[in-house]
């Protein structure tokens, strides 16, 4: 929401009232409350005019502290809220003549009290942000509306990042960006994943608490602030000390929650029927026997809307036309060592018997009147379930218990950005609150339902929409994307965006939704596809089996679904680290790397994990340029090494992409290229790269830890599980542990002079006591 006309003017129709001074202020219980005039108080007669500005700064937890700012208390309180963790914490909160302090662990938020109206959020001796003269606001515009805007400082070299799932640039500042969930695609500036938190790269980021439309100007309509505004009487913000960005998105990620555990199968090929495509059993049974056939595997068939009779969506009843033993069917599928996902969203179609037994039950969301909201756009005549309510969740969740007994294992929760607004929800919800909630709601009744059936860390989901907190049921994918390099280049900056946005698990449409690939645009997308958090074909019109496009593209597939599959026990450990931290799988540059000013723009490449880079190719040609760190890095596939911090061009062929690794790391690379779910410590071979003399680095795998130690020129490496065969490899070589003594030597010299040997747990005690 724009409010100025300029630097010096507001907009026709809009007054604004800002706190210009402190009038008092009242330290309790780890909390400040204040209270400013929006005019100066130069006698009593000042006192009988208003507006005044209540504020509050509370810490729910070290490191984060919330401010929340108020014109009219006496509005009655309606949901929904985003859930907010606070832990046991009790934040210091001083006051003298000059300032009113809070301070939560290293950070600390300043008001001044003698002179105009400022606050200034710091850490470590220095000011992160600050909150100054005609910031913070009470706006009124010509229609009557009653805005609360705030805008925080942005310092010189301040990059601002996150808000969601966002396809534009990945860098924020500059653009105007409003929290809307819609379903728009990824070609624009709306989203289906909106995200009221921005992380920064000045060693903080901020999160504002508000569930409904709020407005970010981000150095736009001034150019050295970021605005943030929304319709409401009271408004509440966080800022999140790091300092460096991975810090920050684990405290955010503390504060909203984290990314469940994914489980291991879902990270393997998944494979849809397809959206308007003409399938049956048959249909199916071919795919995944051409799959087999061609030595490709596959964890996870989809089956797309059509499993259910058209105009019926959601009855969750297979078509008996073309489905007429769908038990029988599963068992089999099954018995081919794949899971079952199956198509759902919260729309229920007025021809599906679900709509009259919603209706009756009063499922289903109202219009004010009493009366069921409904449209034609999706759906002749849809309605949607009314999530506010525990009886209408537990009637939704009844119906996908059935599936569940029936062989289904995950569901693709498409939608829930269509949401109304001229509604009343059976809670009394705000709908304009609820807009966005509204997808929390739906993904969290159905990952509950997985959770209770299948058991923790065994439910997944594959979801379109989100909100704050919606990290905590994973997956999320892109949406609907072109079959375009444009459009996968558009879907990277949109999976990128939402890593630092909380989110640790992304996936896309390999080859694009709209629209049939070309067959080299399949292959480029292939490698991009398997390269990511999860990996799924999927099309609109089209099937998005590889042998319809050429052979190569078999070829293609099946090496780079093996390849990730061999690297599951790297992947895997990444995924736990988004579980346990925050911290996303895909990873923008500057998440790793926040010190190098190379990183802070680069959007067409990534780091999955902390130590692999991927640049995907968006050419035909394969001509690729991307950005390499400092140090002396090691193509993965080839074995050559590129040195930085440099731009680098390159040209690959379909079968090969740029995929770094990082100098001094050491990846775990599993003995199993046919399924992602094995025990990754069982034959699993440690790649070092270029371990400085005096490194150590510790792996761990599936419960298992390594610990590799350079000693001069010698590799040693032990294991905490002596009987699990491994191995170690270097500059081209490998060695074998001997059974039973979980100790490896290998002696390092040219790539052609390198010589290995399993070294006895006797002779490693002569060379290093500690071992």
């Amino acid at each position: 929401m724009k409010f100025s006309d300029g630097y010096w003017l507001l907009r026709e129709g809009v007054t604004a009232a800002h706190p210009v001074e402190v009038l008092d202020v009242t330290a309790e219980q780890g909390t400040l409350e204040i209270h400013a005039p929006t005019q100066p108080i130069r006698h009593r007669g000042d006192l009988l005019k208003g507006p005044v500005v209540t504020i509050s700064a509370h810490a729910p937890m070290p490191d984060v502290i919330g401010v929340t700012f108020t014109h009219f208390e006496g509005e009655e309180p309606r949901g929904p809220e985003f859930e907010v963790a606070k832990q046991e914490f009790t934040a210091t909160a001083t006051y003298d003549d000059e300032y009113a302090t809070l301070t939560a662990g290293a950070l600390s938020v300043k008001v001044s009290r003698d002179g105009p109206w400022h606050i200034d959020f710091l850490a470590d001796g220095r000011t992160l942000t600050s909150s100054g003269r005609k910031g913070m606001g009470i706006m009124r515009d010509a229609e009557g509306g009653h805005y609360l805007r705030e805008q925080l400082n942005l310092g010189v070299g301040t990059n601002v990042f996150g808000l969601g799932e966002r396809f534009g640039p990945l860098v924020k500042n500059g653009q105007v960006v409003d929290m809307w969930n819609a379903d728009g695609g990824t070609a624009t500036e709306q989203a289906y994943k909106n995200v009221p938190f921005y992380l920064t790269n000045a060693g903080y980021g901020v999160f504002v608490d508000h569930p409904g439309r709020v407005s970010f100007e981000v150095g736009s309509e001034t150019v050295s602030r970021v605005q943030f505004s929304a319709e409401t009487q009271h408004l509440t913000y966080y800022v999140i000390y790091g300092p460096t960005p991975k810090d920050i998105l684990r405290k955010y990620t503390a504060l909203t929650g984290r990314p469940a555990l994914p489980p291991a199968w879902s990270f393997g090929l998944w494979l849809s029927t397809s959206f308007t495509t003409s399938y049956d059993e048959a249909t199916v049974t071919s795919f995944i026997e051409g799959m087999e056939e061609r030595e490709l595997p596959l964890s996870v068939f989809h089956f797309d809307c059509f499993w259910m009779r058209e105009f019926n969506w959601c009855d969750f009843q297979w078509d008996p036309r073309v489905f007429p033993d769908p038990e029988g069917m599963l068992k089999r599928l099954k018995e081919r060592g794949l899971n079952i996902s199956v198509w759902i969203n919260p729309y229920i179609a007025q021809r599906s018997p679900l709509f009259a037994e919603g209706r009756a039950l009063g499922h289903l969301l109202k219009k004010p009147d009493g009366s069921v909201w409904q449209w034609d756009l999706w759906q002749p005549g849809m309605a949607l379930v009314d999530f506010t309510s525990p009886a209408a969740r537990d009637w939704y969740a009844s119906k996908l218990r059935a599936l569940l007994a029936q062989g289904v294992d995950c569901f693709k929760t498409d939608f829930g950005e269509r949401v109304p607004v001229d509604v009343a929800y059976a809670d009394g919800a705000d709908p304009e609150r609820m807009h966005n909630y509204y997808t929390y709601l739906y993904n969290r009744t159905v990952f509950d339902v997985l959770r209770e059936h299948r058991g923790e860390q065994e439910a997944v989901v594959f979801a379109r929409s989100a909100t704050a907190g919606s990290q905590k049921f994973p997956v999320h994918w892109g949406g609907d994307c072109e079959a375009t390099y444009e459009s996968m280049a558009e879907s990277l900056r949109g999976g990128l965006s939402l890593g630092l946005s909380g989110f640790g698990y992304w996936s896309h449409d390999i080859g694009g939704f709209e629209g049939t690939p070309t067959p080299a645009l399949l292959k480029r997308w292939i490698a991009f596809g398997l390269l990511s958090s999860h990996s799924r074909l999927h099309g609109s019109s089209s099937y998005r089996v590889p042998w319809l496009f050429d052979e190569e593209a078999v070829d293609v597939l099946r090496l780079f679904t093996r390849l990730k599959l061999r690297l599951m026990p790297y992947l895997y450990e990444a995924a736990r680290a988004a579980h346990a931290e925050g911290v996303p799988m895909m990873r923008a540059m500057v998440l790793e790397f926040p010190d190098d000013p190379g990183c802070a723009h680069l959007e067409r490449q990534y780091m999955l994990g902390s130590d692999l880079l991927v640049a995907p190719v968006f050419s035909d040609e394969g001509e690729v340029s991307y950005y390499v760190p400092e140090g002396t890095w090691t193509h993965f596939l080839s074995g050559q090494t590129v040195t930085g911090p440099r731009w680098v061009r390159e040209k690959h062929g379909f079968s090969s992409v740029p995929l770094l690794v990082r100098p001094g790391a050491v990846i775990p690379v599993g003995a199993v290229e046919d399924r992602p779910d094995y025990p990754y410590a069982d034959g699993v071979t440690l790649h070092a790269y270029g371990l400085e003399r005096g490194a150590q680095v510790t792996v761990p795998v599936d419960g298992v830890t390594f610990t590799v130690v350079r000693e001069g020129d010698t590799l040693r490496a032990s294991s905490s599980d002596p009987a699990a065969p491994w191995g170690l490899s270097a500059g081209g070589r490998t060695v074998q542990a001997k059974a039973g003594t979980g100790f490896v030597s290998l002696e390092l010299g040219s790539r052609e002079a390198v010589s290995a040997e399993a070294a006895s747990p006797e002779e490693e005690q002569k060379q290093d006591g500690a071992w």
